[in-house]
């Protein structure tokens, strides 16, 4: 079985050529939240660097780990995310939204089975201002059972665009937070 480095690195090799920088401008709505595009290699990971597009989603940080659910189970659809690719990574998403409208997030939360269980520990940024600390224990975890565990909080939208972005404070060079089936529904809350 090859190492998760040697993988990282031999497509990493395949993946400079195609992936590049976000669109400026934002989605008209929030999507793939369940990181279903692009595909992950079948039963493993596919690695995205800091600055390369993964469908929707910007990657930042020491990059991220697209995960096929043959390889570690995931929370919806048949992918996830790993937020740690080579050292602590993010992944980001602009979208429309309503000044002055309540939206809710949810996500699913889980972490990477390490050799040795390591609390992930994380953060939800809207905007880049920190809405929510994560942690999850990943002793019980196996790559058929992930034990996600489902998060949630809301914003108020300032402009007519937001940035909803997730990043690793897990200091580990590969193992990391996993996230998946994230949502952003808006509220007419009066």
């Amino acid at each position: 079985m090859y190492s998760k480095r040697l993988c990282v690195a031999i497509a990493a090799a395949g993946l400079l050529a195609t992936t590049g920088t976000a669109a400026a401008a934002p989605n008209t709505a929030f999507t793939n939240g369940s990181f279903e595009t692009p595909k992950a290699r079948e039963g493993a990971w596919t690695s995205f660097p800091a600055g390369s597009d993964m469908g929707l989603w910007n990657v930042g940080g020491g990059g991220v780990d697209l995960i096929d659910d043959g390889l570690f189970q995931a929370a919806e659809g048949s992918q996830s995310v790993d937020l740690n690719g080579q050292g602590p990574g993010s992944v980001s998403q602009t979208f429309t939204t309503e000044p002055g409208k309540q939206y809710t997030v949810t996500y699913s939360l889980s972490g990477t089975p390490a050799p040795l269980p390591i609390p992930m520990t994380g953060n939800a940024l809207i905007d880049g201002q920190k809405f929510q600390d994560f942690t999850f224990d990943t002793s019980n975890n196996t790559p058929q059972n992930m034990g996600y565990v489902t998060h949630q909080f809301t914003f108020v939208a300032n402009r007519a665009s937001t940035t909803l972005k997730f990043a690793s404070t897990t200091d580990s060079s590969s193992y990391g937070p996993i996230i998946d089936d994230v949502k952003v529904k808006g509220c007419s809350c009066s």
